[in-house]
């Protein structure tokens, strides 16, 4: 078995063995080497990274080891792994593409309201503004004031459904990539990462649990919110249970805002931003001090992983959409967001792609925590 290298944990055998399984027959000395996913959560605009996940797959060279994914990541990374152990790279980019599709045929997804909430958004082009319709304001008090196990106490799901239709956990655990699902336990706020014979449909729909929209999932007794509060997404699992040192982090949560939030809804929605985007930023500080300790000579490198980090972002395309934009699964405006994110993906695979195995495309400090100052 070959050896692997942890921030902070001696080096250790590895039983990582999905990386020759994911990688194309006849690689040659010059391809790149397996690369690791970690993707964020945002509601619909999760079908971002639906259009870079088809981009990567698409590249017959690229291979993955593992795959990260919290909220509409978690779904992402599920519905891929599927795709993969049933049809190869074909298979995965046609398994996202009807899973997509069923998102965009039944609606509310991802809690598109109450379910008495008029639905206006097949009047409204690409990112309608949900603010705009009449009833908007009424249901969001109307969520304000009353809990999901008040307005919904029979518990309806229509995500259930979907993702039933589209992840077996069967194909899961033997897809030739490992899949981290992270979830937020409510008693202790504590992540937890379901993998392996952990994955389920149950642990999907938790990483995807907003507490103001959803009813909290239960699994083994345990009540489990949206993992974007502890996690979005977790890195760790990528760190210390995959052999890859190429992550590449699909970022759909703006960093910054200029615009002051005014309304309810602006603010609440960056309030989430922040929250979400915390934990991710805490684990990228981490690994950049274990980063500086290596280069500074100051711990011994053979006994931590030397990660080689990049991103695929697009904050000029989703920055300026509205919170309510979230929630909209409307068919036209999903597939933008698809164009965005193989757009995206194809920007940074025409960049960065030869950095693959040599270095980092991705400057942590200046894009993650000197802004910060």
């Amino acid at each position: 078995m070959a050896t692997r290298r942890r921030p902070g944990v001696p080096t250790t055998t590895s039983t990582a063995t999905r990386t020759a399984a994911a990688a194309p027959a006849g690689r040659t000395r010059g391809t790149p080497p397996p690369i690791d996913l970690a993707l964020q959560g945002g509601g619909s605009h999760g079908a971002f990274t639906w259009g870079v996940l088809d981009r990567l797959l698409e590249d017959e060279e690229l291979c993955f080891d593992g795959v990260s994914g919290t909220s509409a990541g978690a779904l992402n990374a599920a519905v891929m792994a599927c795709g993969l152990a049933a049809g190869g790279r074909a298979g995965a980019r046609a398994a996202l593409d009807a899973f997509w599709n069923d998102i965009a045929s039944h609606g509310r997804c991802f809690g598109q309201g109450t379910p008495w909430a008029v639905d206006l958004s097949a009047a409204w082009p690409l990112a309608w503004p949900a603010e705009a319709n009449p009833f908007h304001a009424w249901t969001s008090q109307w969520l304000r004031w009353l809990s999901p196990y008040q307005w919904n106490p029979l518990g309806l799901d229509p995500l259930r459904d979907v993702v039933q239709r589209h992840v077996r956990p069967a194909d899961l655990r033997r897809a030739p990539v490992a899949v981290f699902v992270t979830a937020t336990s409510v008693r202790s706020g504590q992540p937890r990462v379901f993998s392996a014979s952990d994955l389920s449909v149950d642990a999907l729909l938790a990483s995807a649990c907003l507490p103001q929209l959803f009813r909290a999932v239960h699994i083994d007794g345990e009540p489990y919110w949206d993992g974007g509060y502890s996690g979005n997404p977790a890195l760790w699992p990528l760190i210390y249970r995959t052999s890859a040192l190429d992550l590449v982090l699909v970022r759909i949560n703006p960093l910054e805002r200029t615009r002051l939030p005014s309304t309810a809804d602006e603010i609440a929605d960056r309030v989430n931003e922040i929250t979400f985007n915390a934990g991710l930023i805490g684990e990228l500080r981490a690994i950049a001090f274990v980063h500086k300790l290596v280069s500074e000579g100051r711990v011994d490198p053979g006994r931590y992983k030397d990660l080689r980090l990049h991103m695929v972002a697009d904050d000029e395309g989703l920055a300026p959409l509205p919170p309510s934009s979230k929630l909209n699964t409307e068919r036209s405006f999903l597939l933008r967001l698809r164009a965005l994110g193989r757009d995206a993906a194809e920007r940074w695979l025409q960049a960065h792609r030869g950095d693959l195995g040599r270095r980092s495309s991705l400057d942590v400090r200046a894009t993650f925590l000197e802004r910060q100052r």
